[in-house]
C-alpha cells in the first residue's frame, strides 16, 4: 500500500514544523506551504492524499484555496481538514458547508490531529467496500468501488464524507440514526464534535440528492433515517 502524502498549509512555521514531525512519525509523507499560492503549486506538482489547510493565510486565503481545490477536476476529491484559530460555531458550520472533511480549531492536540488525519484517510474514496459493491434505494444508485452516485440516472458529485454518510443511511434503511451515532460511525469520532456538524452535512446531502432528498427523514429530537421508498 502506498504511503499517504499529506500537504500541510500553515503560515506559522513552528506549528507547521510540529505537525509535520508528528505526521511523519505516524508513517506518512509530507510537504509544507506557508501561503495559498505555494499550496496550489505543490498540488499541481503532486496530488496529495489529504490537505491540512489553515484558513488564515497571507495573500490568497484558505477559503479561496479550498474553493480552487474543489473546482479542479484533478484535486476535487482530495479530502481537506481545515485548521483555524476561529472557534465560533458559525465558523465551523461555514467550514463544513464549504465541504471540508473535518475542522480543527487552534490550539489543538497534535496527537488528536494525527488521529483525525488517519480517520479521514481511512474513509478514503470509496471507503472499505469491496470492488463492484453497488446499492440502490429508490432512485438512488451508488457504486462504492468507483465512488459514484446517481439519482434517477443523473450523476451526483459527492465529497468523500457525503458519500460515506449516504452509504451509512442506505445500509441501515428504515433505522433511526442518532446524531451521536453518526458522528461515531461516519466521522469516526466521539461526540465531542458539535452535533450541528451532522445537521449541516445532512442538509448538503439532501440538496445534492434533489428529487430523492425526502428519503432522508428527520426524526425530531433524535436524528435521521433513510425511509424505504413507497412500493418497495
Amino acid at each position: 500500500m502506498a504511503v499517504p502524502y499529506v500537504l500541510i498549509v500553515d503560515d506559522e512555521p513552528d506549528l507547521a514544523r510540529l505537525v509535520e514531525l508528528n505526521i511523519k512519525a505516524a508513517g506518512m509523507e509530507t510537504a509544507t506551504a506557508a501561503d495559498g499560492e505555494t499550496a496550489l503549486r505543490l498540488v499541481e506538482q503532486r496530488l496529495p492524499d489529504l490537505v491540512l489547510l489553515d484558513l488564515m493565510l497571507p495573500g490568497l486565503g484558505g477559503t479561496e484555496v479550498f474553493r480552487q481545490l474543489k473546482a479542479s477536476p484533478r484535486a476535487r476529491e482530495v479530502p481537506v481538514i481545515m485548521l483555524t484559530a476561529k472557534s465560533d460555531e458559525l465558523d465551523r458550520v461555514v467550514g463544513f458547508e464549504l465541504g471540508a472533511d473535518d475542522y480543527v480549531t487552534k490550539p489543538f492536540s497534535v496527537r488528536e490531529l494525527v488521529l483525525r488525519v488517519k480517520a479521514v484517510l481511512r474513509r478514503g474514496v470509496g471507503g472499505q467496500n469491496p470492488p463492484g459493491d453497488r446499492r440502490q434505494v429508490g432512485p438512488i444508485e451508488i457504486d462504492a468501488a468507483a465512488h459514484r452516485c446517481a439519482v434517477a440516472g443523473a450523476e451526483v458529485d459527492l465529497t468523500a464524507l457525503e458519500f460515506k454518510l449516504l452509504l451509512h443511511f442506505m445500509d441501515r434503511l428504515g433505522r433511526v440514526q442518532t446524531r451521536e451515532a453518526l458522528l461515531q460511525h461516519v466521522w469516526e469520532m466521539s461526540s465531542e464534535l458539535e452535533t450541528r456538524t451532522v445537521d449541516t452535512h445532512v442538509k448538503r446531502l439532501r440538496e445534492k440528492l434533489g428529487p430523492a432528498r425526502d428519503l432522508i427523514e428527520t426524526v425530531r429530537g433524535v436524528g435521521y433515517r433513510m425511509a424505504a421508498p413507497e412500493g418497495s
